[in-house]
């Protein structure tokens, strides 16, 4: 019914109003910007960059450590992204986006290094492990709103999750972990080029320090929608997310200093 009276009020607008009709047909109609679901599932590729600290409530702060330099993890992996978009009215989204990042490094160390409540001396053969999940959930408000276009504000977190661990034969393994819930505020704007293209961006950022956690983060993202088919479509988007990061927990007292750079590759169903 919903789709009859469509098509029969734009046959009234062809027939009594001609240039109306030109107007509204000229308009895009991108299902990105118009169906209440959006499922993407990509590779996210970046390039990362990681610098942490984990104390020691005996030998005091620990040293800070590049890992991708001095324990020989690689700076780029692709990963998978999963992301999940709701519309619950016309101006109002629910928005969730997760990605994990679990990396393994092997080097012998060119320096003393202490990680927690061990010290790993020069030359010894270090075996690493640093994983990171990240999972972004806001709520979002589009206050300008029309058929082809839409700018907004949300509220939301990234919750990060660390585990990190060193492990050499002569002393053992020190590990450390820590979940955090981040706040974050951001502005998003979606536009449809053609009924097939679109763009959109988005910016995350706060800075805030509340209980055992102080921290700063701020993330970017640029997304070009091409959607062929009804229900299917693809991206190709740059994604940076920048997190620094101090804890005061019995599980990880000490800080986490990390960048991912990268494209996003994706498939996308919507309906």
């Amino acid at each position: 019914m919903k789709a009859f009276a469509s098509a029969f009020t734009g046959y009234l607008l062809a027939v009594f109003a001609p240039q109306a009709f030109a107007e509204e047909s000229a308009i895009p109609h991108h299902p990105a910007l118009t169906d209440r679901f959006v499922i993407g599932v990509g590779a996210f590729i970046p390039k990362t960059s990681t610098s942490a600290q984990l104390n020691s409530t005996t030998l005091g702060a620990g040293t800070v450590i590049d890992f991708e330099q001095a324990l020989g993890m690689e700076t780029q992996k692709a990963v998978p992204d999963i992301s999940v978009r709701y519309r619950i009215s016309e101006r109002w989204r629910l928005e969730a986006e997760y990605f994990e990042l679990n990396r393994t490094g092997k080097r012998a160390l060119d320096r003393e290094i202490q990680w927690g409540d061990q010290v790993f001396p020069v030359n010894t053969q270090v075996n690493s492990v640093f994983d990171i999940a990240d999972t972004r959930v806001s709520v979002g408000y589009s206050f300008f709103k029309t058929a082809d276009k839409e700018v907004g504000a949300s509220l939301g977190f990234h919750v990060v999750q660390y585990e990190a661990s060193l492990t050499a034969a002569a002393t053992g393994t020190q590990d450390g972990d820590v979940l955090a819930p981040l706040p974050v505020a951001s502005l998003y704007g979606q536009f449809a080029l053609t009924d097939r293209w679109a763009l959109g961006a988005r910016l995350d950022r706060f800075s805030l320090s509340y209980d055992q956690y102080s921290g700063d983060i701020s993330s970017m993202a640029v997304d070009l929608l091409y959607q062929p088919f009804r229900h299917l479509g693809f991206g190709l988007s740059y994604r940076s997310l920048f997190i620094d990061f101090k804890s005061e927990t019995s599980k990880w007292t000490g800080k986490v200093d990390q960048s991912f750079q990268g494209p996003l590759l994706s498939v996308y169903g919507s309906f």
